[in-house]
Parts: C-alpha cells; sequence; structure tokens
C-alpha cells in the first residue's frame, strides 16, 4: 500500500469511489469453499452449504485492511479457515490453524508488521439475531371418516376452531404438512381412496388451501412434517407403496417458497405414523412410530437447522404411533396420544428447547389416536380430532408451559387421519 487514499478507494470498475470506512464492500456474495481475498475490501461470506477457506493476500504492507462478515449466521455450522498465505497472523507463522466456528462473527483484519503479521482488530459477535413474528392461527385439513374428505377447519389466535370450510384439492387422509416462508403452510401426500399420492397443497397466510401441485419425492402416507431453520420445513418418513409397500426414512426440504425438493437419503430407522415437532426456534425432530407391523418405537430423529436428519437417538417413553405432535412456548414442542401395543393412550411427553424428550407424563383429556396438532396463538398448542374407535372432533388446548387441558366439544366434522400447520402472523 503506498499513499494516502483516506475515505477513497479504487473500486473493481477502476474508478475512485467513497465508500464507508475506506472498504470497497465486494458485493457478490462468497457462496464458495475457496476464496482469495485483497487488502481494502469488505466480504460477505455466506457458509449455508459448505465451509470456506479464506486466502489472504501474499504481501502486505502496514494498515492494510479486510473485513469479512457471517453473511446468513452459519459459521458455527460451517466454519471458515484463514490461510495466512506466507504472512504471519498474530505472531504465528502460516503453518498455525486459524478457524473462525461462531454465528453471527465478523473479523476486521489489520496488517501490522512481518513479526506480528495479520491482526484481528475486532471479532465481534452479532448476538441479536433477529427472530420472525411468531404464528398465530393454525388449520385442520383433510381426513377421513366413512370417506375421504378435503374440507379444512381453521383456529384462532384464541384456540377455537371454526367450522367446515368447502375443500380444495384432493380429498384424502394421512397426509403431512409444515410451515415455510414463517407465515404458511403446505400439505403433502396422503391416500385418495386409489392410491397413494405426492401432490401438495399450499396453504396462505389468510389460510386459503390452494389447488393440488404435482410433487417430487415418494408416494406415501403418513409423512410428518416440520419447520426448521428460517422460513424452511421438512418432510420425513412415512409409508409408500411406489415399487413395493415399504416404510421410509427419506426426507424432502422446503423451501422459502414452499417448492419441495427431491428425496433425501434416509437416515434413521425407516417408519410410519410417526409425529414431528420444532424446537429451539431453528430445528426440528422426528419422534415414535411404527418400523414394522405391530411394533412401536420411541426413537427420535434431530434435525439440525440446516435441514440435515441426524442418526437414530435413543428413546424416552412409551413406544407408540399415530400419535399427536404440536409446538408450545414458542422453542419446545409436544408428543401426546396415540397407540401402543395395550391400544389407545393419553399419555405426552414434553420436548425441551434443546431437543430433549422428556419421559411420560399422564395424559389429560380423550384417550385416542390418529388426530393432529399445530401452534397457535403464538406460544401455544391446539391437538384434535382422531379416533377412539369412532372418529370425533374433540379438541385440547395447550398452554405455554406444556399443559394439556381437558377436553373442548368438536366444531366440524369428527375425522381422522388429517393434517394440521400454524399459519399468519397476524392475530
Amino acid at each position: 500500500m503506498s499513499g494516502t487514499i483516506g475515505s477513497n478507494i479504487l473500486s473493481h470498475s477502476g474508478t475512485v469511489a467513497e465508500t464507508a470506512a475506506g472498504l470497497n464492500w465486494v458485493s457478490d456474495v462468497v457462496t464458495a469453499s475457496t476464496v482469495t481475498v485483497e487488502a481494502g475490501n469488505g466480504y460477505w461470506i455466506n457458509t449455508t452449504s459448505n465451509t470456506c477457506t479464506i486466502t489472504l493476500p501474499a504481501s502486505a504492507e502496514a494498515g492494510d485492511n479486510i473485513v469479512i462478515v457471517d453473511f446468513a449466521r452459519t459459521w458455527g455450522t460451517n466454519k471458515i479457515i484463514i490461510d495466512s498465505n506466507g504472512l504471519n497472523f498474530q505472531g504465528n507463522d502460516d503453518t498455525y490453524t486459524v478457524e473462525y466456528t461462531t454465528s453471527g462473527q465478523s473479523v476486521n483484519l489489520i496488517y501490522s508488521d512481518s513479526t506480528k503479521g495479520w491482526i484481528p482488530l475486532e471479532d465481534d459477535v452479532v448476538a441479536d439475531e433477529p427472530v420472525a413474528p411468531a404464528t398465530q392461527r393454525a388449520i385442520f385439513a383433510y381426513g377421513r371418516a366413512s370417506g375421504k374428505f378435503n374440507l379444512s377447519n381453521l383456529v384462532g389466535s384464541n384456540g377455537v376452531v371454526g367450522n367446515d370450510v368447502t375443500g380444495v384439492g384432493t380429498a384424502r387422509n394421512e397426509v403431512g404438512a409444515t410451515t415455510f416462508g414463517g407465515d404458511k403452510g403446505i400439505f403433502k401426500g396422503g391416500d385418495d381412496g386409489s392410491a397413494y399420492v405426492a401432490m401438495t397443497n399450499i396453504v396462505s397466510n389468510q389460510g386459503v388451501v390452494a389447488t393440488d401441485v404435482t410433487a417430487v419425492g415418494a408416494r406415501a402416507i403418513s409423512t410428518q412434517g416440520a419447520g426448521y431453520g428460517v422460513g424452511l420445513g421438512i418432510f420425513g418418513f412415512g409409508f409408500t407403496d411406489a415399487g413395493g409397500s415399504q416404510v421410509l426414512n427419506k426426507s424432502q426440504l422446503v423451501n422459502f417458497a414452499g417448492v419441495v425438493g427431491t428425496d433425501v437419503t434416509g437416515v434413521g430407522t425407516a417408519r410410519n405414523y410417526l409425529a414431528a415437532a420444532s424446537y429451539g426456534g431453528d430445528k426440528a425432530a422426528f419422534a415414535f412410530g411404527t418400523p414394522s407391523e405391530n411394533s412401536y418405537s420411541n426413537l427420535k430423529n434431530l434435525v439440525s437447522n440446516q435441514g440435515v436428519v441426524a442418526s437414530d437417538s435413543t428413546g424416552v417413553g412409551t413406544g407408540r404411533s399415530e400419535l399427536m405432535s404440536a409446538n408450545y412456548g414458542g422453542d419446545k414442542g409436544v408428543f401426546a396420544y396415540g397407540t401402543n401395543g395395550s391400544g389407545r393412550t393419553s399419555v405426552k411427553n414434553l420436548m425441551s428447547n434443546t431437543g430433549v424428550i422428556a419421559s411420560d407424563v399422564s395424559g389429560v383429556g380423550t384417550v385416542r389416536s390418529s388426530g393432529n396438532g399445530a401452534q397457535y396463538g403464538g406460544d401455544k398448542g391446539i391437538i384434535a380430532y382422531g379416533s377412539t374407535g369412532s372418529d370425533v372432533s374433540i379438541s385440547n388446548l395447550i398452554n405455554n408451559v406444556g399443559v394439556i387441558a381437558t377436553d373442548t366439544s368438536g366444531v366440524g366434522t369428527a375425522r381422522r387421519g388429517l393434517g394440521a400447520v400454524a399459519y399468519s402472523y397476524s392475530a
């Protein structure tokens, strides 16, 4: 570096442009696994998909400045590695490993001299990560009784279940559902009476169910879904009749726009009739379910904030299937009711904001299976419908500490095998 530039630097176009703090912020966000940086520049480093090795200049002068910033708050998942390219870094030669592994971090590097080399002037973490508003409403849709349904019932921010809404899309049961885009939902799969399907139906932030969309992934029933990351969703597990009947452990990711991705190779024990819930604000868990006929599992599979499904974790609580789940407390989940080897049960298991599922708690309300649940009112949950041997339309509210209330008289058509999902930021 020679001469004094002050608040002006030489931009990429060859013209002198004034920039804040004397830096030129490179507009292209770095998503590659390697990048070579230059003095006088600031860089946005997005490690959502991979780690990134950042190679510093091979020569530098006192006062040279480089700033790198965690663009997507993912350095805690995929780190950055700094290659000092023959120069020292904080007094150590470039054989030393320099890594940053904290989400939300920014690093302001200044070159000192040949002895100390590059020195971090600042390596601050932005602690206050923006948090999306909590969803306020919910919707139950599809299901079966004596026949298949495509009707829906909206749930207000007060937990009151509304009357039947004329159905949209193919009537079916055993559908999965997840949130996406922060305030919308999507239903997937099911049994239309003649075949298993993979179609989806999007729920707007007004609670309007859209027409069928041809979907990718396996045709399946009892696939479950949950939100993860920021505005993303995941479907996983279930049972398919494609290529021979079999339980599944594959998953499909749902992007911010509600587009369902292709099958991701399965992890964990394949099973159906399980449940799923979000936890920790940006992660999810699949739990319980039936690996094979007349077997009941209490296994769980955690989902990272990148949508990666982990291998089986040893289960806690009574193994069962056809249970219900919902989120509550803003960052926790509950698994409740279902069927085990002795019949239907009303036990519940709370899941903490770190994904730990607690032991059984004696149940409240009508013993049943094959209903569903969702978050409502920002920090509360609701489970509703299902079968006691006969189809019912009762509901049970869940407060913000996970306590399930007694039965509320049902509204809408009694049915089982339906889906439920939260939507809308507006109360």
